[in-house]
């Protein structure tokens, strides 16, 4: 920007105008705006680290009580209950011994298989077809069964042991898997109805009406089209399920008191005695019980997560 000199007496230079009062000289607030900068970061920079140390703590809050359960399981029995705890020491092997060394050990395992599998299967196969009647279909009482969904959901299967009991002894279900299956059906399906209902809201109207004009059926746009978008709130309710029935504990107690038709929540009480308890057994046979659900949480975790986030949100 070009500046007017005024002209003065002769032979005296040129003047420049004079700054305006209000505008501050150029360069005069480099290092103010300098040091505010530098405090802005720091304090980004303090915000973020106690954030991380925040988490840090809360991970190790979370975690410790999973290693120390692990760590436990293969201490010397010597070294189980001591006042120090010791961090350090030889590993062993005797309580895993102890723990799968129990009566009818593989009855259990298969027991726990058949009705978490069974039940998962199920709830899948029903939670597909409702909720995509509930997303896509248009009938009278449509909210009140999406609000039947979600009250029970909310309810503790805990109030229903009483009535549970008294169907299966009067219709002689007592200590039957089939009957702890379809129990185990009933408490996982609506989760799964009211996840996968998200999902399919998600997928759009526009994909399976191409199918159909190209020639496929309702059924056939479905298991072509909306099925295969359907994967990652599959592999969240299919990890819920899991967890539900492989931990249920209740229900088996009170149906199911033969041992060849116990699970193995169960398995896991029987190394208390009016001796005491055995603690290295316990954990050892708590490490072999938690190891499944680990393993399947880290094999589903990424669609898993992203299941349960989105499934949650939609429709």
């Amino acid at each position: 920007m070009s500046h007017t000199t005024l002209a003065g007496p002769a032979g005296a230079p040129a003047q420049e105008p004079p700054e305006p009062r209000g505008r501050p000289a150029a360069g005069g607030t480099g290092r103010g705006a300098r040091g505010g900068g530098g405090g802005a970061r720091r304090r980004k920079a303090l915000r973020k680290a106690s954030l991380n140390a925040l988490a840090l703590a809360l991970a190790a809050f979370f975690v410790f009580p999973v290693y120390w359960m692990f760590s436990t399981s293969f201490k010397p029995a010597s070294e189980v209950l001591t006042e120090t705890p010791s961090f350090l020491f030889a590993p062993t092997f005797e309580h895993y011994g102890t723990a799968t060394g129990v009566e009818l050990f593989w009855t259990y395992v298969r027991n726990s298989l058949m009705v978490t599998f069974g039940a998962v299967l199920l709830a899948l196969a029903v939670a597909l077809a409702a909720s995509f009647a509930i997303v896509r279909m248009r009938f009278r009482g449509r909210k009140g069964l999406v609000l039947v969904v979600m009250m029970a959901q909310l309810a503790p299967w805990e109030v229903m042991v009483i009535v549970m009991y008294l169907v299966a002894r009067d219709a002689q279900l007592l200590n039957s898997i089939g009957f702890l299956t379809l129990i185990y059906f009933v408490m996982v399906l609506p989760f799964t109805v009211w996840t996968l209902r998200g999902f399919i809201a998600a997928v759009p109207r526009e994909l399976e009406e191409a199918a159909m004009i190209d020639g496929c059926s309702r059924a056939q746009s479905f298991l072509r089209v909306v099925f295969p978008l359907l994967a990652p709130g599959l592999m969240a309710t299919s990890l819920f399920g899991f967890i539900t029935a492989w931990n249920e504990f209740a229900m088996v107690l009170v149906l199911n008191k033969e041992s060849e038709a116990q699970t193995l929540p169960l398995w896991l009480t029987q190394f208390q005695s009016a001796f005491g308890n055995d603690w290295g057994a316990t954990m050892a046979a708590s490490s072999l019980f938690a190891v499944p659900v680990l393993l399947l949480f880290l094999i589903l975790q990424r669609r898993a997560v992203g299941g349960l986030t989105s499934g949650a949100v939609k429709g």
